[in-house]
């Protein structure tokens, strides 16, 4: 069965097409499957959006279709930026990452966690929905050069560098989106 990444990000793309393995013969994202349908997502939380862009995507393809909605939710901003991580400025992940450190200035609570909602939407109804997170908190500065989005300024809990010094491999094995696919792949298989 042929299944549709709702997504271009070649970072997220590449992490599932590693955690789903086999469990489809096919796995596109929207570039691939010729797609620029642009879902809007107005939800009021991180499963809204994803399953808003699943079904969107597996109605109007007629195969299944894989969406996440996933940001960053930060204790002393009452979850903030939440569902707006990605446009939480208005500009790049550097302006985003300015703004953040901008509003916990002084603050001495850093804590925070990475929110995944995952929904698989298939053309028969069949739908399977799974959420992952990952805990820790937030640097006064950015640190590191990989990863993408937060990642410059967030250290999991347990660890001493931020996820933008670990390489993909360690971040794929503690990641919210990580934990979420693995959730996903235990429901897919019947085991969860």
């Amino acid at each position: 069965m042929k299944l549709i990444i709702a997504s271009n990000n070649q970072h997220k793309i590449l992490e599932i097409k590693n955690i789903l393995g086999d469990r489809f013969s096919e796995i596109i994202s929207l570039k691939e499957a010729n797609i620029s349908h642009e879902v809007v997502e107005d939800g009021n939380t991180f499963m809204e959006n994803a399953y808003k862009k699943a079904k969107e995507i597996s109605d109007m393809c007629g195969v299944a279709a894989l969406a996440d909605d996933s940001g960053i939710c930060v204790d002393a901003l009452g979850g903030a930026p939440g569902i707006y991580s990605a446009r939480f400025s208005g500009g790049s992940d550097d302006d985003n990452n300015a703004l953040l450190l901008e509003k916990l200035r002084g603050v001495s609570n850093r804590g925070a966690h990475y929110t995944c909602a995952m929904s698989l939407v298939f053309p028969d109804g069949k739908e399977i929905f799974s959420e992952g997170y990952m805990y820790g908190d937030i640097t006064e500065a950015p640190v590191g050069d990989g990863g993408f989005g937060y990642d410059p300024l967030f250290i999991p809990t347990g660890e001493s560098r931020t996820v933008a010094e670990m390489s993909a491999e360690e971040k794929n094995a503690i990641s919210h989106r990580a934990n979420a696919l693995l959730l996903l792949v235990k429901k897919l298989d019947g085991e969860g």
